[in-house]
């Protein structure tokens, strides 16, 4: 595991290289002593590791003593294809590539792995997720594309956890048709007075909350 500590970055881990058989995506990787597993966050197109929201929830996702990786899923040259930002299938396959790496980490080797998706993000979580088995312990999507991994979705064996805004109108309609696709242990939970992006106060705090119990409880 390659890795290259930087001052600007220590509040979200440790900087890390992650080396591909096609491409080096850099991430922020923190363990918690005793931690039981790991957190790999699925940010959506046009977003980055650094997405302040994400980082919310990471924030609060080690409190409750979980590990969390958050790495950027296109280089600065792919990011800047409008095409390559939503090209689901290449999100999917780095996503699993990246897990593998995960499972290869002196630090991450015996963590049990935990998706977190927002917008496109969850699609590629939950594809990844359904390829991937039992190797993904727990999956939560934030105002999740959940539509885009429609076909998948039977396949997905991870306890599943859609958290959506009650104002966020349309992708709540395509989160409870997706939801009904769903064969795992699940729960869809509607955040009172939140809009896709959670600005209203105290919804993005809901949401890390609810996330990190589920992790919790599933990646024990």
């Amino acid at each position: 595991m390659a890795t290259d500590s930087t001052d600007r970055d220590n509040h979200l881990g440790m900087i890390v290289d992650i080396a591909l058989d096609d491409v080096t995506l850099e991430g922020a990787l923190s363990v918690p002593e005793g931690a039981p597993g790991i957190v790999v966050f699925s940010h959506g197109s046009g977003s980055s590791r650094h997405s302040p929201r994400n980082n919310f929830v990471a924030e609060v996702a080690r409190r409750h003593g979980l590990g969390t990786l958050l790495f950027d899923l296109l280089t600065e040259e792919e990011d800047e294809n409008y095409e390559t930002r939503f090209d689901i299938d290449l999100l999917t396959q780095r996503l699993v590539d990246v897990t593998a790496w995960v499972a290869e980490g002196d630090e991450t080797a015996d963590l049990t792995v935990g998706y977190f998706g927002s917008s496109t993000g969850a699609a590629s979580a939950l594809r990844a997720a359904a390829a991937l088995g039992d190797q993904v312990g727990a999956i939560v999507s934030r105002g999740g594309r959940v539509d885009l991994a429609s076909e998948q979705l039977p396949d997905v064996t991870a306890p599943t956890l859609f958290l959506v805004g009650e104002r966020d109108e349309q992708v709540l309609a395509l989160n409870e048709a997706a939801f009904t696709k769903l064969t795992c242990t699940k729960e869809l939970e509607v955040v009172p007075g939140a809009g896709h992006l959670f600005e209203e106060r105290g919804t993005l705090e809901a949401v890390a909350e609810h996330a990190a119990e589920w992790f919790a409880e599933h990646l024990d």
